[in-house]
């Protein structure tokens, strides 16, 4: 691996310059600023996400991991925008730690492979951003661009209309149960399922090809990541788009081990309001239903209709019997 990153140029100039190089705008990381010259014809999608260790993600989770979900929570705010991936910038804040001299310094070095795994993959260059120490705990943030056709409308949560279906995209669920895993919940559980579980929770499975399709499907009206949990996530499109939405917790997509967790536990509620699924959630009219049927098969992805948008305000579920359920909390909350 060469003899340790002296500095914080140095340190930039070795693991992160590179992970660069294919985004001529980022000059080689040598500047202060990027340069953005898109494409003719495209206008730019901008989101931005930030990771805590101890909050987001655990502190002693593979670096390479952590380097890939910094990466992936972002492309899901973009897949929900039909946005093709761009390039990024990444502020990064270390503890001591991992600074040269201190005891995870090889840290670094793992973190960097990560990010340069996921931004080949996803055609998603480094284009700039920030590195400095913090006294407290690692601090990651990734603004993260996109490009979106000029002539055609953006997927926004705004769009739902009364009388639209809800689908929603993947299994719901497992990111959170990955936690509890983690946390040394569900202990009787199968060795598969709970490497399943955690898996889903450290790499989620951004949907950005959907995404770029989902948005040239005549009749999508609305969509958002899950990211705080699916009644949560939704409740933020019922908002802004002045209507309700009433789910069927029967219709829930469950992974084999979410299911597997369900036969032992009973923990449906959690199910809908546990949060890093990063699957989307959108609205759109009955009749675009074969068509987005058949895009996600395409894509061997599950998609799944959930309920349905109409007059009113906030998110119901109902129970097999047609019962509002009680939820105590709607997703997860920073504050």
């Amino acid at each position: 691996m060469g003899a340790p990153a002296s500095g914080e140029f140095d340190l930039i100039a070795r693991y992160f310059a590179p992970i660069a190089a294919a985004f001529p705008g980022a000059l080689g990381l040598k500047d202060d600023a990027a340069i953005f010259d898109p494409p003719a014809g495209s206008r730019l999608v901008v989101t931005a996400d930030a990771m805590v260790a101890g909050v987001h993600f655990m502190a002693d989770d593979p670096p390479d991991l952590i380097a890939r979900k910094l990466m992936r929570v972002n492309l899901s705010d973009l897949a929900a925008k039909g946005a093709t991936p761009y390039a990024c910038l990444m502020t990064i804040c270390l503890p001591p730690i991992y600074l040269p001299g201190g005891t995870e310094e090889g840290w670094i070095a793992a973190f960097a492979q990560g990010l340069a795994a996921d931004a080949s993959e996803y055609a998603f260059p480094l284009a700039g951003g920030d590195t400095t120490r913090t006294p407290g705990p690692l601090t990651l943030s990734l603004t993260a661009v996109g490009l979106a056709p000029m002539g055609r409308a953006p997927l926004l949560r705004s769009g739902a209309q009364a009388g639209d279906l809800v689908f929603v995209t993947g299994t719901i669920g497992d990111a959170h149960l990955g936690l509890a895993v983690q946390q040394g919940e569900f202990a009787a559980l199968a060795p598969q399922h709970r490497a399943a579980l955690i898996e889903r929770y450290r790499l989620p499975q951004p949907r950005v090809a959907f995404g770029q399709a989902l948005a040239a499907v005549p009749g999508v009206h609305a969509a958002a990541d899950v990211s705080d949990g699916l009644v949560a996530d939704l409740g933020h499109i019922c908002a802004a788009s002045g209507l309700a939405a009433r789910l069927q917790a029967g219709k829930l997509p469950l992974s084999a081990a979410a299911e597997a967790v369900m036969a032992m536990a009973g923990i449906g509620a959690r199910l809908l309001t546990g949060g890093d699924d990063y699957e989307i959630v959108f609205t759109a009219a009955p009749a675009a239903e074969p068509a987005l049927h058949a895009l996600a098969s395409d894509q061997g992805l599950k998609l799944t209709a959930i309920g349905s948008v109409g007059h009113g305000q906030g998110v119901s579920v109902l129970d097999g019997a047609g019962d509002v359920i009680s939820l105590v909390q709607k997703g997860y909350r920073h504050f």
